[in-house]
């Protein structure tokens, strides 16, 4: 045959799409991996015309699922994020939204028996070794979609998935400020460099001479802003022992103001390239937290808040609601994240084979 079929789930989960796939379907070796997730999306090309990627890096990204051998976790979630026009996979870093999807895949293929009326996955994300509980709706021990639960940057409702995220602190670094400092400056730019669920570097909107109210249009239009924020995320991978990340997708890169309709504060979010349509669920809570941290460059645009604190971050398609319980000035840490709560919603979209040409996998 000319072509391998691979099964697979298209799901969308929060506001990113994907393919899930069951990780024992997929090649071990990680070179050849990469070339059958890039022919599957068709990446390379603006319109990932030969595959079946959306042309937006929320909608090309993979999920791998497979049962896990650690104690503390059902499901091992191994997570890829497939470059739209460049032939390229960055297995580092994780995503929260497709993380949403996760607990109905590993029901939908078997991996998991649901129970009634809700069933608890325990899941452990392999890029980063987050632990996450998730508790998935599945009335008469099948899942269901339906519901009422919206969240902002996608239409209509749907039943929540609830994600409790445990032991975020230090994810990729190891660390939860690891520039060893709360505050740094590169480039005459005061930043945050946290690492909490996602290294995200941190910064006042208004440095850039931006309100962080701005449209991903704008600001994706921004080319000065662009470079200048680029080359700050290279310089702030290096001192966050990151090596050079110019070819990565982490750390990723945020502004922060304050928040215009009644939230904690106002996000732009960056993946690195381009803003992120909506707000990532693992980048939600580093931000969170740096509201929380005291000296950071976002601390006192939200008012106090004692634990459980609920912060909402206002972004370009509305807002997200983050739970946090937490303690600071612990020690030698400015702060202690207990556990990261929210409220998602997935769905779904298609189940069958995807076709890879036999000269990638033969």
């Amino acid at each position: 045959m000319s072509q391998k079929a691979i099964p697979f789930l298209m799901m969308r989960g929060g506001t990113s799409r994907g393919l899930y796939f069951g990780r024992t379907d997929l090649p071990e070796n990680r070179d050849r991996l990469a070339q059958v997730l890039i022919a599957a999306v068709g990446s390379g090309h603006r319109y990932n015309i030969d595959g079946l990627g959306g042309g937006v890096a929320v909608t090309t990204k993979v999920a791998m699922l497979s049962r896990s051998a650690d104690p503390k976790a059902d499901i091992d979630y191994f997570f890829a994020q497939v470059s739209v026009t460049e032939q390229r996979v960055d297995f580092r870093p994780t995503c929260g939204n497709i993380l949403s999807g996760v607990g109905p895949a590993a029901i939908e293929m078997g991996l998991i028996r649901a129970e009634a009326p809700m069933t608890r996955v325990r899941i452990r994300a392999v890029n980063t070794g987050a632990l996450v509980d998730a508790v998935i709706q599945t009335p008469d021990w099948r899942v269901t979609y339906d519901g009422d639960l919206a969240i902002d940057g996608v239409p209509g409702t749907s039943a929540p998935v609830q994600l409790n995220f445990r032991e975020t602190v230090g994810s990729v670094t190891g660390m939860l400020t690891p520039t060893g400092q709360v505050r740094d400056l590169i480039d005459e730019v005061a930043v945050t460099c946290l690492d909490v669920a996602m290294p995200v570097v941190i910064a006042r909107a208004e440095s850039f001479g931006l309100t962080g109210t701005e449209s991903l249009e704008e600001l994706d239009a921004n080319t000065d802003f662009v470079a200048r924020r680029e080359a700050i995320r290279i310089k702030a991978g290096a001192l966050m022992g990151m090596g050079d990340v110019s070819a990565s997708v982490t750390p990723k890169f945020a502004i922060m103001a304050p928040g215009r309709n009644g939230g904690a504060a106002s996000a732009r979010y960056f993946m690195p390239q381009v803003c992120h349509p909506s707000m990532a669920v693992t980048g939600a809570q580093c931000l969170a937290a740096s509201l929380l941290v005291p000296g950071s460059v976002t601390h006192g645009l939200a008012q106090a808040a004692s634990s459980p604190a609920l912060l909402v971050l206002e972004h370009p398609s509305g807002s997200i609601d983050i739970m946090v319980e937490y303690a600071v000035a612990h020690q030698d840490r400015p702060l202690v994240l207990h556990s990261a709560g929210i409220m998602r919603t997935a769905r779904l979209l298609a189940r069958g084979e995807v076709m890879i040409p036999a000269s990638v996998w033969p």
